[in-house]
């Protein structure tokens, strides 16, 4: 197995393709990297940005190059001695006209070759939905859209479709009669019984009469080519037969203000595999599982080996040819059987590195008998953004928070009504699916029977809304005994939350324990664990879009800690915390990612950074607000009684401001029209005065109204005046929090991941924000630059690195630094020990240090935070009139003599080591410890 050391993840979008990647490879290399991390790379949608929509599984995207530019990209890489991690998404495909395998179910239900492909209940208990796939595309009701001819009946080489704009649902072979059949006599008086042409489509309706299904699959399928053949042929050698058919679908198609006109197109929709709905219906009727609640992302059947083989044909190759190195598992707790999913992944791929998309909650634990290497690191994330936020303020910042706000606010009870609203807007048809599987079951035993599906609903809302974690991983193996214990815990509230409910709870509670009845036939007892493994896909996504897509846009107290994976009640993390994480990764998980950034991070690395600084400083920043709200009052709109933006509002405004807010003067406007964009994503997300579902225009246009007045003319700006000296403070102490956050990343058990870009500085707001084409060419150059004058006086290029922090070279030199002792000292980093180090002197809570080992080799990283309180503004933590008698223990059986792989200096200290002789010359070190063999040799 290659296990990488350090990868570069990639966002490949049609103007980003393997071209585009081929000419930056020679870059990435020389700044260390050693994989390529890339995002969806098999065929999405047409004009895809992020490639999660996959319509064909086993071609590589035409837009970004295809199979060719594919393997000129390989090839180059393998030349750099750089490999490809790759991002595959088992979970689910495009609900669309590009995708073959879904039209074809649309096209064919049951008889479908790929019917058992997609996650859908063809039995529902609608019967409107029985034997057809909801399609809930449509803006309107589906009467009206009907009516006000925005269905239409269209004919192409590939047949018959009914279109909506630039949806396309194919129609059934065996409806083609009613369009072809219809006043067919038109057509035989015109051209004669006997006409060639008219012979021939007459064929073609004898065989319409006779489609082979069922067991006869190979021969539908045939036949089905035949008469579309025959069709197009007639179609291109017969203007008479074409005008017929051109006659017939306008009649189809109807007259707008003529409903009855409309009768032969209800009709034949009447007919169809799928049944076109308005969108809101997808969230209360649906019968097919989505991603999340996003309609237009079917889900797969991935569990079916058949599927399984089908979808992963073409990566699975990729990796067996050892062109593909690593795979990075897409939305792993969307799978039915996770761990059947990895087990049969990994038998397929036994020497490919495999990480998981896994959001662990706090004190939460990876299921250790997963055949992986580990997470992508969101739990990294916040673990390591946590240790910048100073816990000791947190009840300062509850006040400041809720003085703000005029009110106090519980981060618990929002998660709960949030999780609550999700269940009944958006989830509203998958909570009634799983009742109905419920109540079938419950019918079939005894002490059951008498369960109403108000009951069963309302216990399965209490538990769904109450899970603690994404999900629990029960399936016929057995329960783990964490899983036990969330069970456990859910249960006991739930029972005191809605004792009038006790029976159907603890019904349900025994199909969670699998404590199932020994009398029961095997085919129940398949049914109950049906129910459960289904239960479990689902938890997630409310999850997800209650607390992740909602409350972390609603408790805006700390936003630097609102990530994905965090629990924004938890003020920080210990240093303890932080300690024992590494701890139990390096036993367990020692090759997971170490992320700071990602394509779904609420913010950027830098961002964060700057936003942790508030919590040195609480009464300054209420201070500042207190200013700003002042200043900014006469900007606000008044509507129905309430200003807009709200206070809660205003709050997230000036965080963001401040975490956001561009170097250069150059970017400002540019960071406007950003702020404004992300303001509208924010509150819709938030679902509180406006929602994707439902905007409230009035209260979205006053913000960002706000927001352009407050930030215009910044030359003559009250509010700029007073915001930009401290918005300058934040961002300097901001700089030192990410030089800190860097070096812990490079050095902590796991391996770095750097996400495109953020080599500088990274201060993008949630996407689609940070997925903006990034510079390359100045990247380069940068690094040209920092390598010419770091061979010639490192020293030098340190102090000129120091004077202009804002350019962002300053990160760039770490992080290449820091990746070039990474590689000098691979073993240690990989399998070296984590060993948390004894600190001495009135600062040392103002140093995060830990050392590496692995024999003789001894590796110390030494970073700095809280400094507000240490160093002035534009001063840097350096030398002994900071850090005093601070200092640190060594690991024991060190030598005296140290390297710092950043600035290259020698530090001595056998049995103490001084930070005020550590960091004299660069704000964070990376000790090397030289073993007294090689120091008497080079002597």
């Amino acid at each position: 197995m290659q296990i990488p050391i350090v990868t570069y993840r990639i966002q490949f979008t049609p103007s980003f393709g393997f071209a585009q990647a081929c000419a930056i490879a020679p870059y990435l290399a020389e700044l260390g990297i050693s994989n390529l991390y890339a995002s969806p790379i098999l065929t999405p949608r047409k004009g895809s940005t992020h490639g999660y929509d996959t319509v064909n599984p086993n071609e590589i995207n035409p837009e970004l190059g295809g199979k060719e530019k594919f393997l000129e990209l390989i090839e180059e890489l393998k030349q750099l001695n750089i490999g490809w991690v790759q991002d595959i998404v088992p979970n689910h495909m495009a609900f669309d006209s590009q995708n073959h395998m879904l039209v074809d179910v649309l096209e064919n239900g049951f008889d479908s070759q790929y019917r058992d492909y997609f996650d859908i209940d063809w039995y529902h208990h609608y019967a409107e939905n029985q034997g057809k796939v909801l399609a809930p595309f449509l803006g309107k009701f589906c009467g009206d859209c009907l009516e006000s001819g925005e269905l239409q009946l269209q004919y192409e080489e590939n047949g018959l479709t009914i279109n909506y704009y630039s949806l396309k649902f194919p129609i059934r072979i065996e409806s083609y009669s009613q369009v072809f059949i219809y006043d067919l006599g038109r057509l035989r008086d015109k051209l004669g019984r006997d006409h060639p042409h008219f012979m021939k489509l007459l064929s073609v309706l004898y065989m319409l009469k006779y489609i082979p299904s069922g067991e006869e699959g190979r021969e539908r399928y045939d036949q089905i080519i035949i008469i579309k053949r025959m069709l197009w042929e007639l179609w291109n050698e017969s203007s008479d037969v074409r005008e017929f058919i051109e006659e017939n679908i306008r009649i189809f198609n109807g007259e707008p203000g003529n409903p009855e006109s409309f009768n032969h197109l209800e009709n034949l929709l009447a007919e169809q595999f799928f049944r076109l709905a308005y969108w809101k219906v997808g969230n209360e009727e649906l019968n097919y599982r989505r991603f999340f609640t996003v309609n237009d992302l079917i889900s797969l059947k991935v569990e079916d080996e058949q599927v399984f083989d089908t979808t992963h044909a073409c990566i699975l190759k990729l990796v067996q040819e050892e062109i593909v190195s690593g795979l990075r598992i897409d939305h792993i707790d969307g799978l039915y059987d996770p761990a059947q999913y990895l087990n049969r992944l990994r038998e397929q791929a036994p020497e490919a590195y495999l990480v998981v998309e896994k959001i662990l909650e706090p004190q939460e634990e990876l299921p250790i008998n997963w055949p992986i290497q580990g997470t992508t690191g969101y739990d990294f994330l916040n673990q390591v953004n946590g240790i910048f936020c100073q816990q000791s303020t947190v009840q300062e910042f509850d006040a400041i928070y809720h003085r703000f706000l005029g009110r106090k606010v519980s981060c618990e009870e929002l998660i709960d009504q949030n999780k609550r609203l999700i269940i009944s807007k958006h989830l509203a048809g998958d909570i009634d699916n799983l009742a109905h599987q419920l109540k079938k079951i419950s019918g079939r035993y005894r002490y059951a029977s008498d369960f109403t599906m108000y009951g069963l609903k309302a216990a399965l809302v209490e538990i769904l809304a109450l899970f603690p974690v994404y999900r629990t991983y029960i399936s016929s193996a057995g329960a783990s005994k964490a899983d036990r214990e969330y069970i456990q815990q859910v249960m006991t509230q739930a029972k005191q939350n809605i004792p009038n409910f006790l029976n159907e709870l603890s019904f349900i509670e025994k199909f969670l324990i699998l404590d199932i009845d020994e009398h029961l036939s095997q085919e129940d007892q398949e049914q109950w664990l049906r129910f459960l493994m289904r239960l479990q896909q689902f938890t997630g996504p409310l999850m997800a879009k209650g607390v992740e897509d909602t409350v972390l846009y609603v408790y805006n107290r700390l936003i630097s800690l609102n990530e994905v994976g965090s629990h924004p009640t938890h003020f920080g993390i210990s240093l303890d915390d932080f300690h024992n994480f590494n701890h139990q990764r390096f036993s367990q998980w020692p090759h997971a990612m170490n992320a700071t950034s990602t394509h779904d991070t609420k913010r950027g690395e830098d961002m964060r950074a700057r936003i942790n600084v508030l919590s040195e400083i609480p009464q300054e920043w209420e201070n500042n607000l207190k200013q700003w709200r002042e200043i900014n009052a006469p900007h606000k709109e008044t509507l129905g009684g309430r200003d807009m933006p709200t206070p809660n509002d205003e709050y997230f405004f000036y965080q963001s401001l401040i975490g956001a807010f561009p170097f250069k003067d150059e970017e400002y406007p540019g960071f406007v029209e950003r702020i404004q964009q992300y303001i509208i994503k924010a509150i819709r997300e938030a679902k509180v005065h406006t929602a994707w579902i439902k905007p409230d225009t009035a209260y979205e246009s006053a913000f960002t109204n706000f927001a352009d007045r407050v930030l215009k003319d910044p030359e003559n700006n009250p509010f700029l005046q007073a915001f930009r000296p401290f918005q300058r403070k934040i961002q300097f102490y901001g700089i030192l929090n990410s030089l800190s956050q860097t070096l812990l990343k490079v050095t902590a058990p796991g391996l770095p991941d750097i996400y495109q870009g953020t080599e500088l500085w990274d201060l993008s707001m949630v996407d689609p924000d940070n997925r903006r084409p990034v510079d390359f060419e100045i990247r380069q150059e940068y690094l040209q630059d920092i390598k010419a004058k770091a061979a010639e006086n490192i020293s030098d290029l340190i102090a000129e690195l120091l004077k202009s922090p804002e350019d962002g070279r300053i990160k760039l030199f770490l992080t290449y630094q820091l990746l070039q002792a990474r590689r000098q000292n691979l073993d240690v980093f990989q399998r070296g020990a984590y060993v948390k180090l004894t600190f001495a002197g009135s600062l040392k809570s103002h140093i995060v240090a830990f050392a590496r080992e692995l024999g003789e080799k001894k590796i110390v990283a030494i970073a700095p935070r809280f400094l507000t309180s240490l160093v002035k503004e534009g001063e840097y933590p350096l030398g002994e009139q900071v850090w005093q008698e601070t200092r640190i223990v060594p690991p024991a059986g060190s030598s005296g003599i140290w390297h710092d792989a950043i600035t290259g200096q020698q530090v001595q200290g056998e049995d103490t080591l001084w930070v005020r002789e550590i960091l004299q010359k660069f704000p964070v070190a990376l000790l090397i410890n030289q073993p007294e063999s090689s120091t008497q040799e080079n002597a």
